[in-house]
């Protein structure tokens, strides 16, 4: 029902940041569409995140705080967990694996957050968080296949009908399902005829293969730029897998390089530097993937937490062009 996102929103409100809603300029001409762009990485931890974890440690028992709470994480949704914790004076246990970047494990034990490093996959770290839940009774806080977390997230629809009046499609990133279940779910009770697009990349596409083959199954986790987007649904998933099959319209994959382009087409055209997961929505309109209806259209920017060797990449990159182009006595712009 609406009114659970209604009331997920009033009561994060205090923690959260509502993020601005801008236009395009650059994708809106590329287009021919009237594209805007959700600033989701202006939360303070720098990612949507936050706004699952707040509903859902907002909503535990006096005991549960008491006890503490654990969390498996690619990074972002750690952050949140340790942040919102440190707030409400809750301890803090995130289970991370070898793959989590660097710049996400010290953001998380800046927050409060004492960090566990297990395995080399999100399902590894798990196993052993679930042994740190039976043996200290903590609370698992899920990163997506929570009730509470999905209505958390999906609180970011509200917001976009109340900045701009008519949306025809939104386009997000897909993970675990937890950003685009809330999303979508929130989005259709609005407005039912509204797309809502996933996009993810191309190797370990968990939800995408899952959606394939239509039940959850596992993958191999793949390096990539959109280190965010990586791990498992979770073959015992309990609502994002069914919230992604009723309401998701469409999923695109797009590849590393078309990832990487997207990062440097944000810093060059909209001074953001963004994580590799949040731009794969401007990497599947710049690539052409998408079959937008007519009329607005709000991408998702999940996350800015990037890594300072992927910065050193982007921009090396881009000055091996500007190189190339100044021997050909050519003016650079753009």
């Amino acid at each position: 029902m609406l009114t659970h996102f209604l009331q997920a929103h009033k009561k994060i409100k205090p923690y959260i940041c509502q993020t601005p809603l801008i236009p395009s300029m650059p994708l809106t001409e590329f287009t021919a569409q009237s594209i805007y762009l959700k600033c989701e990485m202006m939360q303070p931890t720098g990612a949507f995140k936050l706004r699952g974890a707040a509903n859902k440690l907002l909503s535990l028992t006096a005991e549960q705080k008491q006890k503490g709470v654990v969390a498996v994480s690619t990074g972002n949704h750690g952050c949140a967990v340790a942040y919102m914790a440190q707030t409400l004076g809750i301890k803090a246990h995130i289970y991370v694996s070898n793959n989590v970047p660097q710049n996400k494990l010290d953001n998380i034990r800046r927050y409060g957050g004492k960090v566990v490093i297990v395995g080399n996959s999100q399902d590894e770290a798990e196993v052993s968080a679930q042994e740190a839940i039976s043996s200290k009774g903590l609370t698992m806080i899920h990163p997506f296949d929570d009730d509470q977390v999905i209505k958390g997230q999906g609180t970011i629809a509200l917001e976009l009908f109340s900045q701009l009046d008519n949306i025809n499609s939104i386009v997000v990133p897909l993970s675990g399902g937890g950003l685009i279940g809330g999303i979508a779910a929130c989005a259709k009770m609005i407005k039912p005829d509204i797309k809502i697009i996933g996009v993810s990349m191309k190797e370990g596409a968990a939800m995408y293969q899952s959606l394939k083959q239509g039940m959850p199954v596992a993958v191999t986790e793949i390096q990539s730029l959109a280190d965010s987007l990586q791990g498992g649904i979770g073959l015992e998933n309990r609502y994002t897998f069914a919230l992604a099959k009723q309401f998701v319209d469409e999923v695109v994959l797009v590849d590393e390089l078309q990832i990487l382009k997207a990062m440097r087409y944000m810093l060059l055209n909209h001074r953001f530097l963004l994580e590799g997961a949040a731009v794969v929505g401007i990497a599947a309109i710049q690539n052409n993937l998408l079959r937008l209806p007519a009329g607005n259209c709000a991408v998702i920017l999940s996350g800015n937490n990037v890594q300072v060797d992927i910065l050193d990449k982007i921009m090396a990159d881009r000055l091996q062009q500007t190189d190339k182009a100044l021997e050909k006595g050519q003016v650079v712009l753009s």
